[in-house]
């Protein structure tokens, strides 16, 4: 069985991380797999570009333009900006190889020019079977990645917060009405990371009839594993009594990943716990003067493209923060947990399918900066950190391993494909 996943990008986001991580566990179980991209940034022969050619990077770019421009004159302010898609413009995929050998096509994440509706209905119109895993709430949305408070969307969407002028028949209304005609063309077996994005999917009014299954993502373990702390510390010059508090994102200025309530929290354990001796870490891109002023040490390592550089950061760290308001199902506190490093994190999303509360880390109540310098000082100070470490890392051995989920995915794959 041929097996092509599709996704704009091998590297860049949480779903191009996730994808990817996908190919080489259906690789690791025996599966034939490869992954097809826009955008290719590794150098590894079971991922393919869609195209070559000098002026690729041109075309790719101009979609790109194309799609971000058509929704300027409707955006209501430019925080919204890359938090919603109109699906415009897109390469055709239908006659590429890869697609053409496939027994099952593996749809991922594909908006800002990779993909169209009318790619899709082209892709559809092969008639081989259609997974599409969501890495976000799109795919039921008339747009938005993440609908937030919103709950437009368990209807027909419209009067939509995000743009400039919302009304009845707005642009949101416009685009939920393609993806209902898009998805009469052929039945789609959608996947969601998490149960929490499961039951939004199944509440929506483009999805609740369709069949919607729940697979979380996959991780390496060999490669995010415990590291000897001790050492690792001494061999990075590091300070083996302090506390070491980690953060990190893409885009740590994403209001999405909720800064300015760690900030806040970070304000209130110094009030709690002035004489500790506590660092703040930070990976990810960020301004400058988002790090100015917070009440401890901070350093910031910038973008860390090494995989083995970010499970160091992980294991070296007492505890990872993530105080997301709107997530599915983090990379990045999946990584942590393998590397054995306890979690605190919001109460929301697909968050507590992956900590335990008390056991792998601390569920703060969402929104409430109090709440989560309560779970960074019992986390730091007061739970057994070998318990929770050792917790973690078994947490994510049993549920999220590249065997665990390579199996399900193949299991799925056989269903819908029983003859290859």
């Amino acid at each position: 069985m041929n097996i092509t996943l599709i996704n704009k990008s091998d590297s860049r986001g949480g779903a191009a991380v996730a994808c990817e991580r996908l190919n080489r566990a259906l690789l690791h179980v025996g599966k034939r797999s490869r992954l097809l991209v826009q955008e290719q940034n590794l150098v590894n022969d079971k991922i393919e570009n869609t195209s070559a050619g000098g002026l690729k990077k041109w075309a790719d770019f101009s979609r790109f333009v194309f799609e971000r421009l058509a929704f300027l004159p409707h955006e209501r302010d430019k925080s919204v900006r890359y938090g919603f898609s109109l699906a415009n413009t897109g390469e055709d995929l239908s006659g590429h190889p890869l697609v053409r050998g496939a027994d099952v096509l593996h749809l991922h994440w594909f908006n800002q020019g990779f993909l169209s509706f009318e790619g899709i209905e082209k892709l559809l119109g092969l008639g081989k079977p259609v997974v599409w895993t969501l890495h976000d709430m799109w795919a039921f949305t008339g747009g938005c990645h993440y609908a937030g408070d919103c709950t437009r969307f368990r209807g027909t969407c419209g009067d939509c917060p995000m743009l400039r002028k919302p009304g009845p028949t707005d642009l949101s209304t416009q685009i939920w009405r393609k993806k209902r005609d898009l998805f009469k063309v052929a039945p789609i077996t959608f996947v969601t990371c998490s149960q929490w994005l499961q039951q939004k999917a199944l509440e929506s009014g483009l999805l609740r009839d369709a069949t919607v299954l729940s697979i979380p993502n996959a991780i390496d373990t060999r490669v995010f594993r415990p590291t000897a702390r001790v050492e690792l510390r001494q061999r990075m010059d590091l300070d083996p009594g302090t506390k070491f508090i980690l953060f990190g994102a893409a885009n740590v200025n994403d209001p999405r990943k909720g800064f300015p309530f760690l900030a806040e929290a970070l304000r209130l354990l110094k009030l709690a716990r002035p004489d500790e001796a506590i660092e703040l870490v930070v990976f990810g891109k960020v301004r400058a003067e988002t790090l100015r002023g917070l009440p401890f040490p901070t350093r910031s390592l910038g973008y860390l493209r090494s995989a083995d550089q970010i499970a160091d950061t992980y294991a070296f760290c007492d505890v990872f923060v993530l105080p997301s308001l709107d997530d599915n199902l983090p990379n990045t506190i999946m990584e942590s947990m393998s590397c054995g490093t306890p979690v605190v994190a919001f109460r929301t999303g697909g968050i507590p399918e992956m900590v335990e509360h008390l056991e792998t880390g601390f569920l703060a109540e969402p929104g409430s900066a109090q709440s989560l310098a309560e779970g960074l000082s019992q986390v730091l100070f007061e739970i057994s950190p070998n318990k929770m470490r050792a917790r973690a890392r078994i947490k994510v051995q049993e549920e999220f391993s590249f065997d665990t989920i390579g199996r399900r995915y193949g299991d799925l794959y056989q269903r819908l494909s029983p003859s290859t």
